[in-house]
Formats: C-alpha cells, sequence, structure tokens
C-alpha cells in the first residue's frame, strides 16, 4: 500500500472516533491537524482537543493512536496533542457546523 492511501485510510479510521461530548467524529470536528507516513510506515498524528481541561484528555489520544496502528500496511503511529493553534468552532467542517446546528 502507498502512503497517499495509507493516509486517506487513516482518515476514515479517524471518522469512526467521536469526541464524546459532541456527536461528530474527531476529524469533521477539525481536532486533526496533521497526518504524516513515513518512509517506514509510521504514522504521526498531530492532533488537538476542544479545550486543554477535556475530559477525555487522557483517553482520546490513545484510542486514535491505537485505532491507527492497527491499520493493515502501517508499522506503528504516534499521535502528538498540540494547542497551538487552539481549536475554534471554524475548524469544523461544513458537515459537521450542519450536525450541530452552527449553519
Amino acid at each position: 500500500m502507498d502512503k497517499r492511501t495509507l493516509e486517506n485510510t487513516i482518515i476514515e479510521v479517524l471518522k469512526t472516533v467521536y469526541d464524546p461530548e459532541i456527536p461528530v467524529d474527531i476529524y469533521e470536528l477539525g481536532l486533526i491537524y496533521d497526518i504524516k507516513v513515513n518512509d517506514d510506515y509510521h504514522a504521526d498524528v498531530l492532533m488537538t482537543l476542544t479545550s486543554p481541561s477535556c475530559p477525555v484528555a487522557e483517553s482520546l489520544p490513545e484510542e486514535v493512536e491505537q485505532k491507527i496502528a492497527g491499520i493493515y500496511g502501517l508499522t506503528g503511529a504516534k499521535v502528538k496533542i498540540t494547542f497551538e493553534p487552539p481549536w475554534e468552532k471554524d475548524m469544523m467542517s461544513e458537515e459537521a457546523q450542519l450536525e450541530l446546528g452552527f449553519m
């Protein structure tokens, strides 16, 4: 599998992970800032949370990392959390904004 295909597969997997307080997946919420698959087929994902005091701050990144690491063709995965830039509702996709009544 090539790196681009793996990145697309990662996105599909991310769309199965939901913030427990918001009925929208973390990808459409705009919590994923970057996805890279290196030459060794290891995935690095840069993500944020809706706030630093998010109740799932410890468990959500771990869940994301485990789900991505289980993708066939990857040798592993690492999720890094950042709060720069801070998450804002404008980072959500139009689909997520519609789902949550912001449009």
